[in-house]
């Protein structure tokens, strides 16, 4: 009966500890997306019509990256042609700053296809 006790106990004590370091990491992490987020003056959709008007296709995923002490929305759109572009977005002036294809993703795509 204790030693059954006793392992309940450890396995709650286990599985709060693990909650506590999970939560830890993700609000330290939060800041720093927060920040971004709030100094960025082109909201993601304004951000992702930009990229449809340049690239036509499906959006995939839009974020917001630090590049080059620059705030860039970069989002992925998948082409008719099945390639991934990436759209760079400045997040204070809300211009296309660049337009590539994302290699690595789009050599992952071709091989599920």
């Amino acid at each position: 009966m204790c030693k059954g006790l006793f392992t309940r106990i450890w396995l709650i004590v286990l599985v709060v500890t693990a909650g506590a370091v999970t939560m830890t990491e993700y609000t330290c992490a939060e800041p720093n997306k927060v920040e971004k987020a709030a100094s960025a003056k082109v909201p993601i959709d304004e951000a992702i019509t930009l990229a449809r008007e340049k690239v036509s296709g499906t959006v995939i995923q839009a974020g917001l990256e630090q590049k080059h002490d620059r705030l860039i929305w970069e989002v992925e759109v998948v082409t008719p042609e099945k390639r991934v572009m990436e759209i760079h977005i400045d997040a204070h002036m809300g211009t296309v700053t660049d337009v590539e294809e994302g290699k690595e993703k789009s050599k992952r795509m071709q091989r599920r296809n």
